[in-house]
């Protein structure tokens, strides 16, 4: 994998699959974005890519009922997954949706790193924790974004960072933990970092623990 400084900006919508079988071919890297339908994906997308609607926002959360893919190049992709856990959409739209996130972080073979986005305010619910178990088990490396985190003043945004940072220790893997706000661009720069590392591991220095 060439090591190209990665440009988030240059992102474009590739394609809305329903399911793994109408994806691009699974090749090159790809770095997935998951969580709860409130926990504001879509915003932290757009941030990230300094794109205001490349990922679509709603106040209607649960309108990401599709796999969205984002393409920087032909080799590295941001995958937008179906948001989870939110009951205000009919059941079977929402086991539809649940089968094909499922079915992505099982099969797909290009998936180097997965972001849970979560409200800082209300994290690790028992989807979420599902998640990240499953994540841990592939052994698959996890960033957990503690959305939103304009909400709260320092103090309690500081407390909320060290509980979940703990709690993330009993997950026994490559999980770790940022506080982030699309509001005030608040831990773009450590995401982004990360997602250059998972997106071009070469560039990894040799004596990274």
């Amino acid at each position: 994998m060439s090591s190209t400084p990665l440009n988030f900006q240059q992102a474009t919508f590739l394609t809305s699959a329903p399911d793994i079988r109408a994806l691009p071919a699974d090749e090159g890297i790809e770095v997935a974005f998951a969580g709860r339908s409130n926990a504001g994906k879509s915003s932290a997308l757009n941030t990230l890519t300094r794109q205001k609607s490349l990922a679509r926002t709603s106040k209607t959360p649960g309108r990401t009922q599709l796999i969205n893919v984002f393409q920087m190049n032909d080799q590295q992709r941001l995958i937008d997954l179906p948001g989870y856990g939110f009951a205000k959409v009919p059941l079977a739209v929402k086991q539809k949706w649940q089968k094909a996130l499922s079915e992505y972080l099982i099969k797909r073979q290009s998936l180097q790193g997965l972001i849970v986005l979560m409200d800082i305010r209300h994290p690790l619910k028992d989807l979420d924790q599902d998640l990240i178990h499953w994540a841990v088990e592939s052994q698959l490396p996890v960033r957990i974004l503690l959305t939103k985190a304009d909400k709260l003043s320092p103090g309690p945004r500081k407390k909320a960072l060290l509980q979940v940072s703990e709690a993330a220790l009993a997950f026994m893997g490559d999980v770790q933990v940022q506080v982030f706000s699309s509001l005030s661009k608040q831990g773009l720069p450590e995401l982004e970092q990360a997602l250059r590392l998972w997106f071009n591991p070469t560039d990894m220095p040799a004596d990274s623990e």
